[in-house]
């Protein structure tokens, strides 16, 4: 399974997508980052949208990768991929992030567009809605990119997949460890607390019991996000099933 993360807009969450949601419920899954001015820590490569030749060679040698791409990155990989004519069948799917603030609708639209002017079929494009609020529907929150799609067609199925907005995407930046390890980590950070003498050690375990129980809570929805992508779905250019079994 290849797959790009990709925006023309910035703050729309695809390092979340690629290292929280996509890399952990992929089988031996890596993640490459096009360098991106606000890049995350925690990728394992580091790859300029104009060395596009060197990614290429690097998609024909894995199975399953995640390649995050910087929106800063986004036009120049774009209009290498209309040089490398039928390039973008390296990739089984194109993961597109969005949030309700109505300039990123606008950019998630035109990246749509322009992925489908360079030859992505609709069934190879999966939207992701990220930052939802529980009390405003998709509909509403997601109007302009919804009607966008509905008029255009570039997407197939595009209200299904959803990530609500969630503090602990804030707070695990920087901690080096992804949410499902935080949600595996069995400590009980009560009980040291309790053991803990000085205020400052309290407070600093206090935070870690936050971000223990957050990422306990996130867990079962990004499993149903990853679920509504249904990435199985995706047919790769060979027409075999691209998505490993689990």
């Amino acid at each position: 399974m290849r797959l790009a993360v990709i925006n023309f807009s910035g703050n729309v969450g695809k390092t979340t997508v690629t290292r929280h949601l996509l890399a952990p419920r992929i089988p031996g899954c890596e993640v490459v980052a096009v360098e991106s001015i606000n890049a995350d820590d925690g990728q394992s490569v580091t790859i300029r949208g104009k060395q596009f030749a060197q990614l290429q060679e690097f998609l024909q040698s894995v199975d399953n990768v995640v390649i995050d791409i910087g929106a800063s990155n986004v036009e120049e990989l774009l209009k290498m991929m209309r040089r490398y004519r039928d390039s973008q069948e390296d990739f089984d799917g194109f993961i597109v992030p969005t949030v309700p603030a109505r300039k990123q609708q606008q950019d998630t639209a035109a990246t749509l567009a322009e992925l489908a002017r360079i030859g992505v079929p609709p069934e190879r494009l999966r939207l992701v809605f990220n930052q939802f609020d529980d009390d405003s529907p998709i509909e509403r929150a997601f109007e302009t990119l919804l009607a966008y799609c509905n008029s255009s067609g570039v997407v197939v199925r595009p209200a299904a997949a959803f990530i609500s907005f969630n503090e602990v995407y804030a707070l695990v930046r920087g901690t080096g460890q992804s949410l499902a390890e935080l949600a595996a980590d069995r400590t009980d950070y009560k009980a040291e607390i309790a053991k803990a003498g000085a205020h400052a050690d309290k407070l600093a375990l206090a935070q870690r019991l936050a971000i223990q129980r957050l990422a306990r809570g996130v867990i079962p929805e990004l499993d149903a996000c990853f679920t509504a992508l249904d990435l199985h779905g995706l047919a790769h250019p060979s027409g075999d099933e691209a998505m490993p079994a689990t």
